[in-house]
């Protein structure tokens, strides 16, 4: 992928949960783990980080448009969110 897009959402996302700006590309570009939402349709990356003083799994979720992957949304994982949503196939590993 060439290019990157911060929707709306994501910024205010970013703004509302004092996540620092360039942590979604980060996610985007170095996270190993990533699933297909079969219910909204998005990809998803997920990334170990430091949030709020602890170490969470951050995920975000986007598309990829022709040479752009634009950036929908990004939050922390709650314990075992990520785990169901496996669990109850809606997200699959890609």
């Amino acid at each position: 992928m060439t290019k990157v897009l911060y929707t709306e959402h994501i910024k205010n996302r970013l703004r509302l949960r004092k996540i620092e700006y360039d942590l979604p590309k980060k996610i985007l570009d170095q996270s190993k783990e990533r699933y297909f939402d079969k219910e909204t349709g998005h990809s998803i990356a997920i990334m170990k980080t430091v949030f709020c003083g602890k170490i969470k799994e951050i995920m975000v979720a986007y598309i990829v448009e022709e040479d752009c992957a634009k950036l929908l949304t990004i939050h922390p994982l709650k314990d075992g969110q990520k785990e169901n949503r496996i669990k109850t196939g809606r997200w699959r590993k890609i």
